[in-house]
């Protein structure tokens, strides 16, 4: 633990010299100083009030006025912000991403990352703003706000106002449901265009999907919510659906499966569920479970579904957070309207903010801690699992893991290449996450012979195409998500 803690030590002196030379491994990565000779004069920013920071109204911002807002917040917040982005759109916009935390250059070791991706549907429009008016909220009332100032030093928050600025150029205010907008420049909708575990993707990979495949690939997020409209409810994993992968042999189970609108349950789906709570129980309306169309049948029990029990889809981002990385990630639809009118947006944020707040400060229930050798050295890659639930997590290259889970006892499985396996009893308490520390022990024998190698508890490969229906199944999904959001 020395050798940790000492590396740890050398790195943060050296990280803002670091900062000098390097661009950063995804594209613009800067404090906000760098930003101020462009689009926000030093004058400007320094006769505003400490308080309220950069000005924010309520209305719907285009590209340009984002990426101007976001360095000016960066550069009046330097120490508690970093701006960067982790590509470009198909037309060549930024996918900004601005990092809200008492350390936002460096990882806090031992402190979990955690995310908001919005506007991945271009034409549902709110989650962009509340992610901006988000930010405006968690670094002015950092100062004035215990609870904030705590989440802030405890956690790194990464916001992504919009996954798709392109499909936003084209949509519309006042338009509830169309789908004008909601897909990429090429025309593919982004939420259908990651890799699934149940059926084969065969869609072509975009650059805005590829983007965030790298950049969740590298930075290690423990939770995450996606931000849509279209509907009021938060949906949690999975998405599609297991018989997707038995049904291939018979020509109306492919086709037709995808309609049975049964619960497809992962081995998390209590921690789903509860996050799903969280964030509906504090919202002020989605609670109540209300249809947002008169006379629908989509009426959600306290707010809250399962993906699959509502309508199937193949190639979505939360079920690829969860099964590739390990994040827990739910959908949030957040406005019965996609693109209301902007005079609304305050309301919707009202109605949001707590719950935002409060569902990241869920990435710190459960247990966490570090995976050591004898000498106090991380070990990277070492493989947790959680035994009776099947999906694998993965060490940091410190050593960390996050495992969220409720209050129970549990038993930690955790193997590593050259290292006797160890299985670890553990405690889950209600208001204090526990601590577990684990060391492994070389398998290297004492005298000198070849190394035990233990096999590695891996996660479930992604499954081979699905064959010939795959894309007629996938076309149906299409059009049933263009209807519900």
């Amino acid at each position: 633990m020395n050798l940790l803690l000492r590396s740890w030590t050398t790195w943060t002196c050296n990280v803002f010299l670091l900062l000098n030379t390097i661009t950063g491994s995804f594209g613009q990565y800067s404090s906000g100083a760098g930003y101020a000779t462009d689009e926000v004069s030093t004058s400007q920013i320094e006769s505003e009030p400490l308080e309220t920071g950069p000005v924010l109204e309520f209305k719907y911002h285009d590209h340009e006025e984002m990426t101007r807002y976001l360095r000016a917040i960066s550069a009046r917040y330097p120490a508690l912000t970093a701006l960067y982005s982790i590509g470009k759109s198909v037309q060549g916009r930024d996918l900004w991403v601005m990092v809200v935390s008492a350390s936002p250059y460096e990882h806090m070791i031992g402190k979990p990352d955690v995310k908001y991706v919005a506007n991945i549907h271009g034409n549902e429009a709110v989650g962009r703003e509340l992610l901006l008016h988000l930010i405006q909220y968690l670094v002015t009332a950092y100062k004035t706000d215990s609870y904030i100032k705590w989440l802030l030093d405890n956690t790194r928050i990464h916001l992504m106002p919009s996954m798709n600025p392109d499909g936003f150029l084209i949509s519309r205010e006042g338009q509830c449901d169309t789908v004008h907008g909601r897909h990429n420049a090429r025309r593919y909708d982004l939420n259908r265009n990651f890799p699934d575990f149940f059926k084969a993707n065969t869609k072509q990979p975009q650059p805005e999907t590829e983007a965030v495949k790298e950049w969740i690939s590298k930075i290690q997020f423990v939770i995450s919510g996606s931000l849509h409209g279209g509907a009021l409810v938060a949906s949690y994993p999975f998405d599609n659906t297991p018989s997707a992968r038995i049904c291939r042999s018979s020509v109306l189970c492919s086709v037709f499966q995808s309609y049975a609108h049964t619960p497809s349950i992962s081995p998390d789906d209590d921690v789903f569920r509860h996050l799903a709570l969280v964030y509906s129980n504090n919202h002020a309306k989605m609670s109540r479970g209300v249809s947002c169309k008169s006379g629908s049948r989509s009426k959600f029990e306290k707010g809250i579904t399962n993906g699959a029990a509502w309508y199937p889809l193949t190639g979505g981002m939360q079920d690829y957070n969860y099964l590739w990385h390990g994040c827990m990630e739910i959908t949030l639809e957040i406005s019965c309207c996609k693109y209301p009118p902007a005079h609304e947006l305050n309301k919707y944020w009202q109605d949001n903010k707590e719950s935002l707040i409060k569902f990241l400060a869920e990435a710190h229930r459960g247990a966490h801690g570090f995976v050591m050798d004898v000498n106090g050295n991380p070990i990277d890659r070492a493989s947790i699992r959680v035994k009776g639930r099947d999906v694998t997590y993965h060490t940091t290259k410190y050593g960390e893991f996050w495992r969220i889970l409720l209050p129970g006892t549990y038993k930690l499985e955790v193997a590593a290449e050259g290292y006797l396996p160890q299985e670890v009893e553990f405690f889950v308490i209600e208001n204090h996450p526990t601590l577990l520390n684990v060391t492994l022990h070389s398998a290297k024998r004492i005298d000198g012979g070849p190394y035990y190698r233990p096999p590695p508890l891996l996660a479930r490969p992604p499954p081979t195409p699905s064959g010939l229906f795959s894309t007629l199944t996938n076309s149906f999904n299409s059009f049933v998500s263009n209807i519900f959001g």
